[in-house]
């Protein structure tokens, strides 16, 4: 059988996909289509009739927008995308969307478009595998021994976030991954060399990396030798494949065939080319030869998979408390009832919720054996180490604490990765301020709706004397405008206890916003915060004269400011808000019991930018917040100065009621 006709297919099925749709990128697949074959029809341990195998191999097309490339493997290697699913490209609903969407469409391991980002997934990936090898192989018995492949490109190569989280991989000795370099030297404005003149295998070589160059990867055999050769190293591998972009077509080499459509008349020129079963521009014919030689990749895909059950039955067998271990690692169930567990509600006076988040995170080291996280080289400042846990590196893979480096982009796709491997429950952590720097994979990671919590300290203009590079303002507004991401701003321990409650049970990302300074421990507070918001401190009327709202450390303010309108004669509530988006999910009813329409004397306190309050205040109430950048001083000076003090919030709900 011609293996190279599996080849000839991938290109032709995705130009015709790009031609229908009217839109696309054919080029990037065309040119990568023998390197994609070595991996998926040679190398790679798969089995498309169960796509979920804990011990498949993981492959990320980092590459993104070369998504018809993977649509095609998909296809072709029988994961259940038809030529009709082909047909329907980046139309509405199909499972052929323009860039690869996880869980959206089988065997698509991460989402990817975002260039820089599947790498760095990739990098969690074999992360990943290598904690879980270390904790579960024993005696001979590997169930845990698979690799990682990444295509990624010249683009990829280019962004920043890649050479954070391939440094890391390098220092870590990833050695079970193996990224392929697809190296065609064009980019969208023509070829690399008018950006990108830098020698890319002696950057990877100074990370730590393997380095195997390809010189012509058009063939797949020659790429095949390299991917056997990068799997006898113990560093990660870097395969560089030069290739033609547009591989065949009349537009091979060139610009034009990146994003656009080749044209029928090139499709037809192409098919010639490949000496294809047909000259229609678009029939997507496959020769039934093709489909057979991919069917013996599948039957051997699940030959490995039934060795490997039969080994992980009889590897059961002999450590049945290893297996107890597997299944508690590998559930969305947390093993332990931490709502009904006092001691994890427990805490006493006053405490930074940083500090608070701490605690936390040591409680539940000793019930969740599976946490595992780490910080941007903050961990003593964002509280996140895991005493008597070990560091993980490339010595020690029994370590839970993870060191990132000053990567937080990078940091937070490989917790994206890790989550994306299973068996793990990820944190990571830096300076709110920071959070910007990862936020397109906080983004990604929601749309993935990837249960990684992210731990971010140092919350407002509290950081104090550090000014207004370090004070946060804007930040949350922005990341409470991120659909499935909660964002948690708790107001003392009990209700970060909740915070973290709910970044270990909800299905998609959390983010806790946490102080720097104290914050006064609230008898009323703790599990109504998982609602979202509640009433901390009630009016002694039925109905109240006027509601506080507010979160984190001003919810203290507006307790102190609601004694003194009680002085006034004016009777407040107070609400805590730690999470706009646990709250808009409650009931009309239970919304309407802590913020009842006929209240319209409202001030909603929080030191951050005042958009997106003004739903919960309507148009009769008032936002003290911060829409200016912060300045060096002592953060209580500041407080004072910004107006963060009980008789302002006490002024304004007057105002309000004057209205």
């Amino acid at each position: 059988m011609n293996e190279n006709k599996v080849v000839s297919a991938i290109r032709i099925l995705s130009a015709e996909a790009v031609q229908k749709a009217k839109s696309g990128h054919p080029g990037m697949p065309m040119g990568a289509a023998a390197m994609a074959y070595a991996v998926w029809g040679r190398e790679m341990k798969h089995n498309p009739a169960d796509s979920k195998w804990p011990d498949r191999d993981r492959f990320v097309l980092s590459s993104g927008h070369g998504s018809m490339l993977l649509y095609s493997l998909l296809h072709l290697f029988g994961y259940g995308l038809t030529i009709e699913d082909l047909k329907q490209f980046r139309q509405y609903g199909s499972l052929t969307p323009g860039h690869p969407e996880y869980a959206h469409t089988n065997g698509v391991e991460t989402s990817t478009g975002p260039l820089g980002m599947g790498i760095s997934n990739a990098v969690g990936m074999a992360l990943a595998e290598t904690v879980l090898a270390n904790k579960f192989n024993r005696g001979g018995y590997k169930v845990v021994d698979h690799n990682t492949y990444v295509i990624l490109g010249d683009g990829c190569m280019m962004e920043g976030l890649s050479h954070e989280a391939c440094s890391l991989a390098g220092t870590l000795k990833l050695n079970k991954l193996i990224a392929l370099y697809d190296d065609n030297e064009i980019s969208i404005e023509g070829s690399t060399d008018i950006a990108f003149r830098e020698d890319v295998p002696a950057r990877f070589r100074a990370y730590g990396w393997n380095v195997i160059d390809v010189a012509d990867a058009n063939e797949f055999e020659n790429v095949d030798a390299a991917i056997k050769l990068a799997k006898l190293s113990d560093k990660p591998s870097l395969i560089v494949c030069h290739t033609l972009i547009g591989y065949g077509s009349p537009k091979q080499g060139m610009a034009s065939a990146h994003g656009e459509p080749l044209g029928e008349d090139n499709i037809i020129a192409l098919k010639k080319k490949l000496h294809w079963i047909d000259r229609e521009p678009m029939s997507f014919a496959v020769p039934e030869e093709v489909y057979k030689i991919t069917a013996k990749t599948a039957e051997a895909g699940a030959k490995a998979q039934a060795e490997w059950e039969k080994l992980f039955q009889k590897w059961s067998e002999k450590y049945p408390e290893l297996r107890q271990e597997w299944d508690t690692w590998h559930s969305d169930e947390l093993p332990v009832d931490l709502l009904n567990d006092d001691d994890f509600w427990a805490f006493e006076g006053k405490a930074a919720t940083r500090n608070s988040s701490g605690t936390v995170i040591n409680r539940l080291a000793g019930k969740i054996p599976n946490l595992i996280g780490g910080s941007g080289d903050l961990a003593p400042s964002n509280k996140t180490y895991m005493k008597g846990q070990g560091d993980y590196s490339a010595e020690d893979r029994s370590g839970r604490n993870l060191h990132f480096g000053v990567r937080e982009h990078a940091m937070a796709c490989i917790c994206a990765g890790m989550k994306l491997h299973g068996g793990l429950r990820p944190y990571c952590g830096t300076f709110f301020v920071f959070s910007d720097y990862m936020k397109n994979a906080m983004r990604v990671a929601a749309i993935m709706k990837l249960p990684v919590t992210y731990v971010l300290t140092h919350d407002s203009i509290g950081v104090g004397e550090d000014g207004p590079t370090h004070q946060p303002v804007e930040q949350l507004a922005g990341l409470r405008a991120i659909p499935d991401l909660v964002v948690f701003r708790p107001c003392d321990s009990h209700e970060v206890a909740a915070g973290w409650y709910a970044a270990l049970t909800q299905k998609r990302p959390v983010a806790l916003i946490l102080s720097r300074q104290d914050c006064q421990l609230n008898e009323k507070s703790g599990k109504d915060a998982l609602k979202g918001g509640y009433i901390i401190s009630d009016s002694k009327k039925k109905t109240p004269d006027c509601i506080l709202i507010a979160s984190g450390s001003e919810v203290e303010l507006c307790v102190a400011a609601q004694t003194q309108l009680r002085d006034e004669g004016i009777d407040a509530r107070v609400v805590s808000m730690p999470s706009f988006e646990l709250f808009d999910e409650q009931s009309d009813e239970y919304k309407q019991s802590v913020l009842p329409n006929k209240v319209r004397a409202r001030v909603a306190v929080e030191a951050g930018a005042t958009l997106g309050w003004h739903k919960y205040v309507g148009l009769d109430g008032k936002v003290l917040g911060i829409d200016r950048f912060g300045q060096s001083a002592p953060y209580k000076f500041l407080f004072k100065e910004y107006g963060f003090t009980p008789e302002n919030v006490a002024a304004l709900a007057k105002q309000t009621l004057k209205k």
